[in-house]
């Protein structure tokens, strides 16, 4: 048959090239259909208003450029973020206002009823794709603001101590109406306020006969120390909240009474805490996807009170949220100090791998599990800060010092050697023993440990030589 070419067939095909165009002119310039066909100072203002989008957003991106700081500090002002959200669902309503306003310019009432099909298919798929995707950013943008309310607060400023923030991190279970009773795991993170250097100081969680820092409300109590029978460093979280009264100054009892005595142990003043909820954690690896982690001895799933339900088999193995918990906190085939070493490594891998590229793709997951994650006095305002922080730290070998046997006898400690230890660590740091940069592999990148020798519990050495995680001046070597 051979092609219709009356004069009214090429009609309808030109006003459907018409529709066709008109919508994707709406597409690739908004307001440029309304300048041609329809209400042109409707076309002026969406097209100034894209111009001027533009324009903000490379200027934005420069200035992110030129000054990283720019990024983290929008995604910690909930006022910005408010802004952004609320211009987003503008953008987005009038967006489709537009594509709607371009389907009418097209007059598909004069369309044959095939090409008004198709004009309707495709307004529609632009409309909702378009609109959909700038409120999808609306509503991840409210997550962060959601986020940053909920979880940082206007909390008291604290200015980093002798060049150094000093962060406490405990890690522990958490019930509906408990945070971190009796927390599994007590550790310093001391950061170097200019160049991100991190060392770890981990105190064990048994560690007994130990004095508070002077004038704490833990001090008055036991000027002495906490010498009496079963007073171990983490059962000061029980006790606080026994006696509740007493921190009537404090939002948690518990973790001021564990901070007054990591600061007498440690000689270090404490600037914030992040109490870490360990199923929390579990859905956080999750979020991200699992973390790549060189497991080097068989480890058990459950035992303590409980069956062993399983094992996590030797070799470099990426993890799910479930196995890298177990693989932090089981110690039925070694003890406390080898369970340390892990969980150091475990913050090791997380620290290399958390890129800013995996944080950007798993954004809302991430934001998610951080809710039922963290606990923390860091302000809103401190995001940014510790945000650079951490993208610094990823460039720089991660230290630690653990006061565990045999440096340290947990139920004699000796508090003038732990001070000394600390004093020598962070010298050592600020002499720039430890500023060279991270092995070839780059940051975000696992490398299989070369550290060989004995390992008990998935940890490089034994109880009698300590383990080598626990004591390291790059944690990549001997995880």
């Amino acid at each position: 048959m051979p092609p219709d070419t009356s004069p009214g067939s090429r009609d309808a095909r030109i006003r459907f090239r018409r529709a066709v165009t008109l919508m994707v002119m709406t597409l690739l310039l908004p307001g440029s259909a309304q300048m041609v066909a329809g209400n042109r100072r409707v076309g002026r203002i969406a097209l100034r208003t894209w111009a001027g989008l533009w324009g903000t957003v490379l200027f934005t991106a420069l200035l992110v450029w030129l000054w990283p700081g720019l990024a983290f500090w929008v995604a910690s002002s909930t006022g910005v973020l408010g802004v952004i959200r609320l211009l987003l669902i503008v953008l987005a309503l009038g967006w489709a206002y537009l594509f709607i306003d371009a389907w009418r310019l097209g007059e598909p009432l004069e369309l044959r009823r095939q090409h008004r099909l198709v004009i309707v298919g495709i307004n529609g798929a632009l409309c909702f794709s378009m609109a959909g995707a700038l409120l999808f950013g609306a509503h991840l943008v409210n997550t962060q603001r959601d986020f940053v309310l909920t979880m940082f607060g206007d909390t008291i400023v604290r200015d980093a101590f002798d060049g150094r923030y000093n962060v406490l991190l405990l890690g522990g279970d958490a019930g509906d109406d408990r945070w971190g009773l009796r927390p599994d795991s007590i550790t310093v993170a001391s950061i170097d306020e200019d160049t991100g250097q991190t060392v770890l100081f981990g105190l064990p969680r048994n560690l007994r006969n130990f004095e508070f820092r002077k004038g704490s409300v833990m001090h008055e109590q036991y000027p002495d120390g906490y010498t009496c029978d079963d007073c171990y460093l983490n059962s000061l979280a029980t006790w606080a909240r026994d006696h509740e009264q007493l921190f009537d100054e404090y939002d948690d009892p518990g973790v001021e009474a564990t901070i007054e005595a990591v600061e007498g142990i440690t000689g270090l003043r404490i600037n914030y805490f992040a109490m870490v909820n360990l199923a929390g954690f579990s859905r956080m690896v999750d979020a991200v996807g699992g973390v790549e982690i060189n497991v080097r001895d068989r480890i058990p799933i459950g035992g303590i009170g409980a069956p062993i339900t399983g094992y996590i088999e030797p070799g470099q193995r990426k993890l799910n949220g479930f196995e890298t918990l177990w693989f932090a906190r089981s110690r039925v085939s070694a003890d406390d100090y080898s369970r340390m070493a892990r969980q150091k490594c475990v913050m090791n891998a997380m620290l290399d791998q958390l890129s800013p590229t995996k944080v950007l793709r798993k954004f809302e997951a991430i934001t998610k599990a951080s809710s039922d994650l963290i606990k923390t006095d860091l302000p809103a305002s401190e995001l940014d800060t510790f945000a650079q922080l951490a993208l610094k730290a990823r460039d720089t070998p991660l230290r630690t010092v653990s006061f565990v046997p045999p440096m340290i006898n947990t139920s004699d400690p000796d508090i003038e050697k732990i001070h000394a230890k600390v004093r020598s660590a962070l010298e050592q740091t600020r002499d720039g023993a430890a500023k060279k940069s991270k092995p070839a592999g780059g940051p975000g990148k696992t490398r299989k440990a070369p550290a060989t020798g004995t390992t008990t519990g998935g940890a490089v050495g034994s109880l009698a030589e300590g383990y080598a995680a626990n004591d390291a001046d790059d944690l990549d070597a001997v995880c």
